[in-house]
């Protein structure tokens, strides 16, 4: 798959990147959902990956401060901050990709995908599915242990123990959750969780 396509919308976000390490996790998260695209073909990676690119870029127009008070710790999920980043990143992207001329038709369906990433359970779509995944799958690397468990104030190993335990069971497809599996047990031996929990 030829995704130099989407190279506009990497150049678009960047500014909106850099806050949360959005910098690390998108480009993470876009190789999972590049991976899969290519094993669902009947999904439509012209929502997939322009969506993965820009789901985040609603965090850069929030306060750090709030994002690190609200966005984490219990009910993270469905704090106003969340919602909040979800909304901006619709209104973002729908900027950004009308002025690259996206057509509407696509736009919608982008929006789609990126609003109610984090806080909507059930997923509208196929291609929802796989932007969610894709978005979570970035946190079973040894860079998303090591940057998250910061977030949340867990030490590696505990953090680890959280992904296996809560987030595991929310990814949508077969190969996300082989996938997750696999990455946590080569993150937890590189970050040698077995004798620094």
């Amino acid at each position: 798959m030829d995704t130099t396509r989407y190279d506009p919308i990497w150049r678009a976000a960047l500014p909106y990147l850099r806050a949360r390490k959005n910098d690390v996790h998108v480009p993470i998260s876009y190789g999972y959902a590049v991976r899969l695209c290519a094993m669902h073909p009947e999904a439509d990676p012209d929502v997939v990956l322009p969506g993965i690119i820009l789901h985040d870029v609603g965090w850069a127009v929030i306060d750090e401060r709030v994002i690190f008070e609200q966005g984490f710790g219990p009910n993270m999920m469905e704090s106003a901050v969340r919602r909040l980043h979800e909304q901006e990143g619709v209104r973002i992207a729908r900027e950004l990709l009308s002025a690259l001329d996206y057509p509407a038709e696509l736009l919608d369906r982008i929006s789609v995908v990126i609003d109610g990433h984090d806080t909507r359970k059930a997923a509208r779509s196929l291609e929802d599915e796989l932007l969610k995944d894709a978005d979570k799958l970035w946190r079973f690397t040894t860079a998303g242990i090591a940057i998250a468990c910061d977030w949340f104030k867990l030490t590696p190993g505990q953090y680890a123990a959280r992904l296996e335990r809560e987030i595991a069971g929310q990814l949508f497809r077969p190969w996300s959750r082989e996938i997750a599996a696999a990455d946590l047990t080569a993150s937890r031996a590189a970050l040698r969780c077995d004798v620094l929990p």
